[in-house]
C-alpha cells in the first residue's frame, strides 16, 4: 500500500482511539455517530486495537432494541504507566499514572539542593524507579518539568537559579542513563499549565496564560489548547521586564527572596514570605503595594500579549494572593477592559506540575500508539481525575 493510501487509514485510526481516549468507555456505534465514520471502518480499527491490545472491551451497554447489549471499548489502561515529575528547588513531586490518565500514587520529597548535578541525577533517577515501583517493567515514559527554560531543540536549560545544576547537560544525560528510558523535559510552569488545561481551572480555555510564583517566577502559555514555548523556552517570562526602581526586574519583587528582603529593609524579618501578606502590620503595607503592582505589569502583559481566557496563578506566593484576586482581577480590568478572569490554581494545587508532567509523558505513550499531533491537545479525559481521589492522592503525598 503506498502512502497515499496509508494516510487516510493512519488518520482514521488516531480519530477512533482518541475518541475512545475522551469519552470512553464508548461503543462502536457512538464512535461512528460522534466522528462521521463508517460503521464498516469503526468496526475494523476498532477490532485491530484489540488485536493489538491497546483497547479492552467492557460491559455491554444498553440498548434502544431487543436484543445483544452493544458491548463498549475503552483504553486498555493497564497495558503502561507513565511518570510526571515536578523538581523545585525546594520539593520534587511525583505522580505515576495509567494510560487512562488515572493516577496511581503520588509523592513529594524534599529537593537535596546541595547535590551537584551527576549526584542530583543519580538520586532523581532513583527516586523515580523507587515510586514507580512494582510497575517499572511497564514504565513507557518519563516527563520532569525543570525550574529554568528549556530550549526544546537541544534540551538545553538556562535561567535556573534556584537550582542550577539543572543547567550542566550531565544532568539529563546520566538521568536517562540510569533510567535506562528517554525522558520529556520542559520547564516546570509549562507542565503546571498543562495540568491546569487538562484537569484544572483551565480545562475550558482553548488560550490560557499561568504564572507560578514562588522562589522564582515561572510562565507557561498555552494557544489553541497547545503549549507555546518559542525558540528558547522564555514565553511569557514577563519577569524578566525591567520595570521596577532603577530598571529592577519585576521577577526580584514578586517572588519569595523578594519580598523577605524588603521586609527586613523595614526591620521586620520575616521566615516564610506568605507572612508578610498575613500580617496585619501597617508598616508591611508598602510592600504589599509593591508587590501587587509588579503583578499588575506581568498580567496586564499576557493579556495585551496573549488575550488569554484565562490566567492561572500558582506556586507559594499565589496562596497568600488568593483573597485579593476578585480586587486584583478588578484593577487589571480597569487597565484593559476585556482582560480574563485572574483564578487560583485551587483544584490541583501543587500537583498542577506532576500532573501536567504526566499529560506530557502521556501524549508521548499515545504518539507511539499512533495518535496524531493534532489529536493530542483533547487528550487525555478531562475527567481523569473525578475517577480516581485527588484528596486521597494528595494525602499520599509523604515528605
Amino acid at each position: 500500500m503506498d502512502v497515499e493510501a496509508r494516510a487516510p487509514r493512519r488518520a482514521n485510526r488516531s480519530t477512533v482511539l482518541a475518541h475512545v481516549l475522551t469519552h470512553g468507555p464508548v461503543t462502536r456505534t457512538a464512535i461512528g455517530q460522534e466522528t462521521d465514520l463508517s460503521p464498516a471502518t469503526v468496526s475494523r480499527i476498532v477490532e485491530q486495537l484489540l488485536d493489538e491490545g491497546l483497547l479492552t472491551e467492557t460491559d455491554g451497554a444498553p440498548t434502544a432494541t431487543r436484543g445483544r447489549r452493544a458491548t463498549r471499548v475503552a483504553i486498555a489502561a493497564g497495558r503502561g504507566v507513565v511518570c510526571g515529575v515536578d523538581v523545585g528547588g525546594s520539593n520534587v513531586r511525583l505522580v505515576v499514572a495509567d494510560l487512562a490518565a488515572t493516577p496511581l500514587v503520588g509523592r513529594t520529597v524534599p529537593t537535596p539542593a546541595g547535590y551537584d548535578a551527576p549526584r542530583l541525577a543519580q538520586w532523581l533517577a532513583d527516586l523515580i524507579r523507587q515510586t514507580v515501583g512494582d510497575n517499572l517493567d511497564r514504565l513507557d515514559c518519563v516527563a520532569v518539568g525543570l525550574p529554568g527554560a528549556v530550549r526544546q531543540h537541544d534540551r538545553t536549560v538556562s535561567n535556573a537559579p534556584n537550582l542550577p545544576q539543572v543547567e550542566d547537560p550531565e544532568f539529563l544525560r546520566l538521568l536517562e542513563k540510569r533510567l535506562a528510558t528517554g525522558v520529556e523535559v520542559d520547564n516546570d510552569s509549562n507542565y503546571a499549565l498543562l495540568g491546569e488545561l487538562r484537569f484544572g481551572a483551565a480545562r475550558d480555555a482553548q488560550t490560557a496564560v499561568m504564572f507560578t510564583i514562588g522562589a522564582g517566577l515561572g510562565a507557561g502559555v498555552a494557544i489553541e489548547r497547545r503549549l507555546f514555548r518559542g525558540r528558547s523556552g522564555l514565553v511569557g517570562e514577563f519577569g524578566h521586564l525591567p520595570a521596577g526602581p532603577l530598571g529592577v526586574a519585576l521577577e526580584q519583587i514578586i517572588t519569595g527572596p523578594g519580598i523577605l528582603a524588603r521586609a527586613r529593609d523595614l526591620g521586620l524579618p520575616f521566615d516564610n514570605p506568605a507572612d508578610v501578606f498575613h500580617s496585619k502590620d501597617s508598616r508591611l503595607v508598602p510592600v504589599k503595594q509593591y508587590v501587587e503592582q509588579a503583578l499588575l505589569i506581568i498580567l496586564t502583559a499576557a493579556v495585551v500579549a496573549y488575550e488569554p481566557e484565562v490566567i492561572v496563578l500558582g506556586g507559594g506566593i499565589s496562596h497568600a494572593l488568593k483573597p485579593d484576586l476578585g480586587r486584583l482581577g478588578g484593577r487589571l480590568r480597569e487597565i484593559v477592559p476585556a482582560a480574563a478572569a485572574v483564578v487560583h490554581s485551587a483544584e490541583l494545587g501543587d500537583l498542577s506540575g506532576a500532573l501536567g508532567a504526566v499529560v506530557a509523558a502521556l501524549h508521548t505513550a499515545y504518539g507511539r500508539l499512533g495518535l496524531a499531533e493534532l489529536d493530542l491537545a483533547h487528550v487525555p479525559q478531562s475527567d481523569a481525575l473525578a475517577r480516581s481521589d485527588l484528596p486521597a492522592l494528595s494525602a499520599k503525598v509523604i515528605a
